[in-house]
């Protein structure tokens, strides 16, 4: 029997695959990053690392569960809303944790980190959280904001993961710089 939230859902399907697949694999390859930062020796603290490393694949993890709640065989679609608006109040409960974790981190974040690993994120989650309660009365248009969400959601995540990398890489060359140590084609690093 198709249930009363399948007129609405179905159309999104295509959309959640690619948002859910995408999340899975850039989950996998952000723990390749981690391992390279690891074997870099450039990892901080285990603070820095919760406030500035896990929350990237926390953030793909919540995109990915909400490509599955919005794929899922719902006969209701307040089911559906009741599962998002769960995972909004979890993501910015963690949000929140998040920012006080970077708070009594070593490292100082600055305006550009402050926006993608605290204030984007909550804004993120409180929107989703916001728009489950909505979901019911008009799942059209929060359909759309719900996917929005998830977009945002990829996309934090792969700047996050981005600027991981590059601070890692900037970081060691600056280090390696002050030893005075050369790179294996003979030029200063």
């Amino acid at each position: 029997m198709i249930g009363e939230a399948s007129p609405f859902l179905s159309p999104w399907s295509n959309f959640y695959v690619i948002v859910g697949s995408s999340a899975g694999a850039l989950t996998g390859l952000q723990f390749v990053v981690i391992a390279l930062v690891a074997d870099a020796g450039a990892l901080g603290s285990s603070l820095e690392v919760r406030a500035f490393g896990t929350p990237t694949i926390v953030h793909f993890c919540f995109a990915l569960v909400i490509s599955g709640i919005v794929n899922a065989p719902w006969h209701e679609l307040s089911s559906a809303a009741l599962a998002l608006g769960l995972c909004g109040a979890a993501g910015l409960v963690y949000a929140a944790n998040i920012t006080r974790h970077a708070r009594h981190s070593a490292y100082s974040p600055d305006a550009a980190d402050w926006f993608w690993y605290a204030a984007l994120p909550l804004v993120s989650y409180a929107t989703l959280l916001v728009t489950a309660t909505i979901l019911d009365s008009h799942p059209a248009r929060a359909l759309f904001v719900v996917a929005g969400v998830s977009l945002v959601l990829l996309f934090i995540s792969i700047h996050n993961a981005w600027d991981t990398v590059t601070y890692v890489i900037l970081q060691r060359r600056q280090r390696n710089e002050q030893r005075g140590e050369r790179a294996p084609n003979g030029q200063e690093t």
